[in-house]
C-alpha cells in the first residue's frame, strides 16, 4: 500500500483571481482518483508561499503565488510546482532546482489566446478604435476624427523574442499583408525563423524598422528594464509598441515620456511594472495607449486549457514521470527529484 496519498495544494490566489475558472477541470481530472487528495493552501501575507504549507504536498497547482528561496529551503516532500500559465518570474528557479523541485508550465494553452490578444491590440491601435468609440459617445461623427487609421499591408511587424507565442503570432499574421515580419531572438536559428517567414535582425534593427513591435520575452534579470529610452528613441514616430509579456521588461516612466511626447504613435499594454495599475499612474491619463488588466488573453479556452495542461503535468508526476514542459530541465537529473519520481512509480 502507498505510504501516503498523493497530495496536491492549490494556491489561495486561485480563489480570488480565478474563481470559477478552474474548479470544474480540477474536479474532472482529479475527482474520484484513488489515493489522491486536493486542498487549497492558506492565504499568506504578500502571496508568498510558506514552507510549512507547501511541503505537506507532492505538487502545487500555482497561479501567481511567489516561491522564494525561503519558501523551499528545507523542503523534503514537494516535487513539482505546476504553473497555470507560462510566466515564472515570481518563482526562484535556482532555489527550487537546488531543492529538487521541478517547475512545469502550460505553453500549449497560452499560445493562441495571447497571440490573439496581441492582434486585438494591433487592430485597435491602428484603427484608433478607442478614440472612435469616444467620438460617437460624445455625439460627434467621422468628419471630426483627428487622424485616419492605417492598414497593415506593406508594413513591418516585429517581435522582441520569437518563441511559442510570437511564433503563433507570425503564423496568424501571414494572411494580413505585412510587407515584412522581423524578430530579434538570439536563441532562434535562422532555419526556424525561415519556416515562419520571419527575418532575424539585431535588437537595434528591430526597434528601428518595426511599424508594430510586440514584446514576447520572459522577465529575467537580463530583460528587466531592457526596453527603455535608448531603444524607444529608435522607434518610428508612427510605430506602436505592444506588451503582453511582463510589465517590468519596459521602463514604464520612459515609455510614458515617449507616449506624452509622441515620439511613438502609441502603445497597447496588458502588463505593468506594478499590478494592479496604481490609481496615480500617468498611463491612465494618456490618450494614445490602450490598457488591459493582464486579462486580455483570459478567454474561456485559455482557462480550460491552462487548467487541463497544469493538471496533466501533475498527473504525469503522480505516475512517476516528469512532465513534458519542465522549465528547469537540470532538475531531471537531480538525485532528490529522481528519488521522488521513483517513489511515485512504486506507489501508483
Amino acid at each position: 500500500m502507498p505510504s501516503h496519498p498523493f497530495s496536491i495544494g492549490i494556491t489561495s490566489d486561485f480563489y480570488t483571481e480565478a474563481k470559477g475558472k478552474f474548479e470544474d477541470i480540477v474536479e474532472a481530472k482529479f475527482g474520484g482518483l484513488p489515493n489522491l487528495r486536493v486542498e487549497p493552501l492558506p492565504e499568506r501575507s504578500g502571496n508568498v508561499a510558506q514552507l510549512d504549507d507547501i511541503d505537506k504536498h507532492d505538487a502545487i497547482f500555482a497561479l501567481a503565488t511567489k516561491f522564494t528561496a525561503a519558501s523551499v529551503t528545507g523542503a523534503k516532500r514537494l516535487a513539482l510546482i505546476s504553473r497555470w500559465g507560462v510566466g515564472y518570474d515570481m518563482i526562484d528557479v535556482p532555489a527550487i532546482t537546488q531543492a529538487g523541485i521541478a517547475l512545469a508550465i502550460t505553453p500549449g494553452a497560452v499560445r493562441r489566446p495571447v497571440a490573439e490578444a496581441i492582434l486585438a491590440l494591433l487592430f485597435a491601435l491602428t484603427t484608433n478604435l478607442v478614440g472612435q468609440d469616444k467620438l460617437v459617445r460624445q455625439g460627434k461623427w467621422r468628419g471630426q476624427l483627428p487622424a485616419l487609421g492605417r492598414n497593415f499591408k506593406g508594413r513591418t511587424l516585429g517581435s522582441l523574442g520569437c518563441g511559442n507565442i510570437a511564433g503563433e503570432l507570425f503564423r496568424m499574421s501571414c494572411s494580413l499583408g505585412f510587407g515584412r515580419m522581423i524578430a530579434h531572438d538570439p536563441f532562434l536559428k535562422a532555419g526556424q525563423a525561415m519556416l515562419l517567414g520571419v527575418e532575424l535582425v539585431t535588437l537595434e534593427e528591430l526597434f528601428d524598422q518595426s511599424d508594430y513591435l510586440s514584446i514576447n520575452i520572459p522577465l529575467s534579470d537580463a530583460t528587466r528594464g531592457l526596453v527603455g529610452r535608448s531603444l524607444l528613441s529608435r522607434m518610428k514616430s508612427t510605430a506602436y509598441l505592444i506588451n503582453t509579456a511582463r510589465g517590468p521588461i519596459v521602463n514604464e516612466a520612459e515609455l510614458i515620456d515617449a507616449l506624452e511626447q509622441r515620439t511613438i504613435a502609441g502603445a497597447g499594454l496588458d502588463v505593468f511594472e506594478e499590478e494592479p495599475l496604481p490609481a496615480a499612474s500617468k498611463l491612465r491619463e494618456i490618450d494614445n495607449v490602450i490598457l488591459a488588466p493582464h486579462g486580455l488573453a483570459w478567454t474561456e479556452e485559455l482557462a480550460r486549457d491552462n487548467s487541463m495542461e497544469a493538471c496533466d503535468n501533475i498527473l504525469a508526476l503522480a505516475g512517476g514521470h516528469p512532465p513534458g514542459p519542465v522549465v528547469n530541465r537540470e532538475v531531471l537529473s537531480h538525485p532528490t527529484f529522481l528519488k521522488k519520481l521513483e517513489q511515485f512509480r512504486r506507489e501508483k
